[in-house]
């Protein structure tokens, strides 16, 4: 597997297409924090971590539906290995005029962009949600 965040977000998307109550992941501390944005953001309703039959350490997220429909209308990958695309705060676009968030890769840990643009951080655009 070449881009592991991507994955995730494949697997969050296509979980709350099918209308299922959790989306189990391969554990990395990358993933975990990404999930942790979603849960204070009222994307997800919780997120906890746990280990396979195999041993392997798995993030376990809990989706959040609203009136049988999904949380998550959209969660699109932005910067991805063969392009990153790297913003600075002043250049950091908006999601759906600020209806949606964007998920930054910055020197102080993963940050959404309100927070990144209040903390003065750039970085590199993982994702954006809504």
């Amino acid at each position: 597997m070449t881009d592991p965040v991507s994955d995730f977000l494949t697997r969050l998307r296509n979980a709350s297409k099918a209308g299922l109550a959790e989306c189990v992941s391969p554990h990395s501390t990358l993933k975990e924090s990404l999930a942790v944005i979603l849960k204070t953001e009222g994307f997800v309703s919780e997120v906890s971590t746990g280990i396979d039959d195999r041993g392997h350490k798995t993030v376990i997220v809990k989706l959040k539906y609203v009136d049988k429909a999904p949380a998550i209308t959209n969660l699109s990958r932005v910067s991805t290995p063969g392009r990153r695309l790297y913003y600075s705060y002043t250049e950091i676009p908006r999601v759906l005029n600020g209806l949606g968030i964007s998920i930054l890769s910055t020197s102080k840990g993963l940050l959404k962009d309100q927070d990144a643009r209040r903390q003065k951080v750039g970085g590199e655009l993982l994702c954006n949600v809504w």
